[in-house]
């Protein structure tokens, strides 16, 4: 049984910079899917990025180049570095693991940017 469990969020201003983390008890096979998704207030769910190893990496159009995701394989963590943060980035952000034919997700932790 896999569970995650998100740190990191907070409120922030616009342009400013936060570092969300998801660790992974359980057993994560180094070559599953581990990804960021979120919901905004009225909105569905959405990918924000996703990561299989360093260099095979996906992220949704409104990220590219504002935000980071990474994994640590040691740790059963992956990392999601988010910069130049703009309100509308302002969501529940989710963890998710999609391993043999399953997804886990976290519980959610709150991003606020202000403006």
């Amino acid at each position: 049984q896999v569970q995650l469990v998100e740190s990191g969020g907070g409120l922030v201003q616009a342009g400013g910079s936060l570092r969300l983390s998801c660790a992974a008890s359980g057993s994560i096979f180094r070559n599953s899917l581990m990804g960021w998704y979120r919901q905004g207030p009225g909105k569905q769910r959405e990918l924000v990025a996703s990561i299989i190893s360093e260099g095979n990496t996906n992220y949704a159009g409104s990220v590219k180049g504002r935000f980071t995701i990474s994994r640590d394989n040691s740790k059963n963590t992956v990392y999601l570095q988010m910069n130049s943060l703009k309100p509308e980035d302002t969501a529940v952000y989710y963890c998710n693991v999609h391993q043999l034919r399953r997804d886990y997700w976290g519980q959610g932790t709150q991003v606020t940017v202000s403006s």
